[in-house]
């Protein structure tokens, strides 16, 4: 059962933060010696571990694609990554449809043309939930995908956005795990920081147009900066001057 809480207090967020702050973020990239690229993303008290492995070999070999590689995206949490638990480890519904619509993401960013014959798989784990999972898990992947040196159009990114008041109209950005519980509304949304195409775009809850667009606004200008400013930063620790375009083909 989920515990009741209030989540405006004061005319505030009960957690303190403004209607547009995210939460804080800290990302290492390099984390993993056994996989091509890796990155430990932690967002509020969200944790998770992204490892991308590839280009390899294609298995099983029917699924080879002379034109391109294939791309495979797996998202799971962990049994113990939240305090309500998650049953047994391994796919669930939820876990196969989030690592469906992370796989659209990654398969409209990455140059897959550029390694025919061969796969490339992008593991992500949720240690530690809070809210906005598969929005750190994507983001998480993209930065493993850009440690292990695969080239990309863009570090898409993004953030959850809905309304918590009870009157449903208070747009605010980056849901934690009580807002998104009990809150009237949550989308999830990711974009290319670059063009503004929208890549992920799911909705919960009931909107009016105006309100979507605010929503979509409120991504665009606030979050999007803030999270390709923190990524472009964590490539250059690893990597310096080459980071400067955040692994970004041009």
């Amino acid at each position: 059962m989920t515990e009741k809480r209030e989540l405006i207090r004061n005319g505030k967020r009960a957690n303190g933060r403004e209607d547009d702050e995210l939460r804080p973020i800290k990302i290492t990239v390099g984390v993993l010696d056994k996989a091509q690229g890796s990155c430990l993303l932690e967002w509020g008290k969200n944790m998770v571990l992204a490892g991308v492995y590839g280009p390899r070999e294609v298995f099983p070999k029917r699924d080879v694609d002379a034109r391109k590689a294939i791309l495979v995206a797996r998202y799971v949490m962990a049994p113990f990554s939240g305090v309500e638990g998650h049953g047994r480890a391994g796919p669930n519904r939820r876990s196969r449809e989030i690592s469906k619509v992370a796989g659209h993401v990654f398969e409209n960013v990455v140059l897959t043309e550029k390694f025919p014959k061969t796969m490339i798989e992008v593991q992500m784990e949720v240690l530690q939930s809070d809210g906005g999972t598969r929005i750190a898990a994507i983001t998480a992947g993209v930065l493993a995908l850009a440690d292990a040196g695969i080239p990309m159009k863009d570090l898409p990114c993004g953030s959850g956005v809905g309304t918590i008041d009870e009157d449903n109209k208070r747009m605010v950005l980056d849901l934690d795990k009580y807002e998104d519980n009990l809150g009237k509304s949550d989308i999830p949304t990711i974009l290319s920081p670059r063009t503004g195409e929208i890549l992920l775009y799911q909705m919960d809850g009931y909107l009016t147009k105006e309100q979507l667009l605010e929503g979509l606004d409120k991504v665009q200008s606030k979050a999007v900066p803030r999270l390709r400013e923190e990524m472009a930063r964590a490539l250059k620790e690893k990597y310096g001057g080459m980071a400067e375009n955040g692994g970004v083909e041009q």
